[in-house]
């Protein structure tokens, strides 16, 4: 992927130097125990730890809570892997502000921010062991560089385009809550069943990936940026987080009413979806009978 010398994004902060921050009100809390549900769920075993909070909290009970975060910085001019972050944000940026622009709507940036270890968020509080995630609270990309090493080396995932897929993905989530999916499903929770529950989340993480291909198509249609094999990353990526393969590895057996992402098969077969189409229609994921 041939990224350096493109802009990079004026929205990344950088918290990694610093001391985190506290919630100073609003909002329901989380206990102890609903956090580390949520941490043996999170990305090594394919579910969202931020999708289990809300249930195990009941939803978003209200007005997200308030939270003050440690001041944060632009990253240093030397950190190429911040620098390849602020990149691969910059390029979504423009391409959905092209794809709002022609639906007639206006695109508004997410903030990405770097954090090491523990943040909080108006989402509650985040852990590295979650993996990145998007918080709609305050409509933030949250990322633990390390992150990307268990990527490669525990996920059999390297390569930076593999990265760019699952910045892409989260992305693909405030694509979602600027478009009013999030708060659809949102208020779905706590009126159906939890394997109902599982079922719309699947449908929500599928299309994050269908989005995250529309964003490749046009980023490789504008900018030809791609080398051979990339694309192949991505699906690799793809496939080895769908929950069947995650859950193969981690306890032997598969149990599909657990799923909250979706297959490696329904994961690839979205991303190749959004990327072949370029269409935001296509990725109509909640009117599909098939996945």
């Amino acid at each position: 992927m041939k990224w350096e010398g493109n802009r990079q994004s004026d929205n990344v902060e950088d918290a990694r130097s610093g001391g985190g921050g506290f919630r100073v009100g609003g909002g329901r809390g989380i206990g102890i125990g609903s956090i580390v549900i949520a941490l043996l769920g999170g990305w090594i075993f394919g579910i969202n730890p931020l999708t289990i909070l809300g249930v195990l909290d009941g939803g978003s009970g209200g007005l997200a809570p308030q939270v003050q975060q440690a001041p944060a910085a632009r990253p240093p001019a030397n950190d190429k892997q911040a620098a390849f972050v602020a990149t691969v944000l910059a390029d979504t940026e423009d391409v959905w502000k092209a794809q709002f622009a022609r639906a007639g709507s206006v695109y508004e940036d997410p903030k990405l921010r770097l954090f090491r270890g523990q943040e909080p968020t108006a989402c509650g509080q985040g852990d590295a062991a979650m993996g990145p995630f998007y918080c709609p609270g305050d409509r933030k990309v949250y990322i633990d560089l390390a992150f990307f090493d268990t990527l490669s080396q525990r996920l059999g995932s390297p390569g930076d385009f593999a990265q760019a897929y699952v910045i892409a993905h989260e992305v693909g989530h405030h694509v979602q809550n600027l478009l009013g999916v999030t708060d659809k499903v949102d208020a779905m929770r706590g009126r159906v069943s939890e394997a109902e529950q599982n079922a719309l989340s699947v449908r929500v993480e599928l299309q994050a990936d269908c989005l995250a291909g529309v964003w490749a198509h046009d980023s490789q249609k504008s900018k030809g940026w791609l080398d051979n094999g990339d694309i192949e990353e991505a699906l690799n990526a793809a496939s080895h987080i769908g929950d069947d393969t995650l859950q193969r590895q981690a306890r032997g057996t598969v149990v599909p009413e657990s799923f909250t992402h979706g297959t490696s098969a329904q994961r690839m077969r979205w991303f190749q979806r959004g990327l072949q189409g370029g269409s935001v229609p296509q990725c109509n994921t909640f009117d599909a009978k098939s996945l």
